[in-house]
């Protein structure tokens, strides 16, 4: 894809510094005075930048935009850390804000200008924003409006739109002030206590630990054989944990019999704990799973699952699990996801 760029548009790709990895989002959320004001104040965002998405027309002034000519959402581009916040409790946050069913409107607003999005630069994004517009779904009658596109510009806002309810306390916003307790209060603790409590070993200690499988399974992405494998057959009550960090995964509860030959889940603990990329290997489209923590390849998800569960079926590589049955899981550090099991 191109990328119409001219000197004041912002590179459609993630923004790293030397000290701090840092992704980025770009959402449309109507006007975007209130849409920024409310991430400014979510915990782990570094920086909010209000401007103009996906614009037909190179670097438009605000009052083009309004005129409807230029294609462009108002759109605020939140800079995050991802070791504070995940994407999927991001995306959650923003929903609260807006009317996902409504078209080119929100609020006072008119326009399509106003149109509701979620623009990505990161391919591997897109799994995660269509999932979690899934499951957003679900809880509507009315069919989800929000648009996911890849971002193709994205050009800052005048000077006086950006911080403008900082500037402006009292100004027009079409969010419910509530809201923005909310967000200065939002704390995204799965994420938070997970990176302090696991951590990626070196690719040394990698080496030493794990058997010469695992490594190629977690490590190069490699597949083991089906069938032949330890936990294809493991239904005890209990969870799985990725065999590189110990980082949670999967519980025994989603875990059923697919007969493909490899354990399979019907969904993880929390989608927080999982990455998903595209896959295009061996001449299959697929989706890839790896642990956000560790990185490591785990295996694949498909949508041939069980439909009262979900209808996602999680294809993982044993290799790349260490199983701990309930009974050993308090003494594993793992005692606050015995509730989780309280049913087995």
């Amino acid at each position: 894809m191109l990328f119409a760029l001219s000197a004041c548009a912002v590179p459609a790709k993630n923004q790293t510094t030397d000290d701090m990895n840092t992704k980025e989002i770009f959402l449309a959320g109507g006007c975007f005075w209130g849409t920024q004001h409310f991430f400014s104040m979510v915990h782990g965002v570094d920086t909010t930048q209000t401007g103009y998405a996906n614009s037909i027309v190179p670097d438009p002034t605000y009052r083009q935009v309004c005129t409807g000519r230029t294609d462009a959402a108002e759109t605020v581009r939140v800079v995050y850390n991802p070791d504070s916040v995940s994407l999927p409790f991001l995306l959650d946050l923003f929903y609260k804000t807006i009317d996902p069913t409504s078209v080119d409107r929100q609020g006072n607003d008119v326009g399509s200008q106003y149109r509701t999005g979620i623009f990505y630069t990161d391919k591997s994004d897109l799994p995660v924003i269509e999932k979690s517009i899934k499951e957003l779904s679900l809880r509507y009658t009315e069919p989800i409006a929000i648009e996911v596109d890849e971002l193709k510009n994205f050009y800052p806002a005048e000077d006086y739109h950006q911080d403008y309810l900082d500037k402006n306390p009292g100004g027009y916003c079409h969010i419910n002030p509530a809201l923005f307790k909310i967000a200065r209060e939002a704390r995204d603790t799965a994420t938070i206590s997970l990176r302090s409590r696991y951590r990626k070993p070196s690719d040394e200690e990698l080496r030493n630990r794990l058997s010469g499988l695992q490594y190629d399974v977690t490590q190069n992405s490699a597949t083991e054989r089906p069938f032949f494998n330890e936990y294809d057959r493991e239904f005890r009550p209990g969870i799985y944990v990725d065999i590189t960090t110990g980082q949670p995964l999967f519980l025994s509860t989603d875990k059923f019999d697919s007969g493909c030959g490899w354990p399979a889940f019907s969904k993880p603990i929390d989608s927080a704990f999982l990455t998903e990329t595209a896959d295009n290997s061996h001449g299959m489209t697929r989706t890839e799973v790896r642990s956000s923590i560790g990185d490591a390849h785990l295996g694949h998800v498909f949508p041939d699952g069980p439909e009262e569960t979900g209808g996602l079926r999680y294809c993982i590589n044993s290799a790349s699990l260490r199983f701990i049955p309930k009974d050993d899981m308090a003494n594993e550090g793992y005692a606050e996801f015995l509730p989780l099991l309280k049913n087995q």
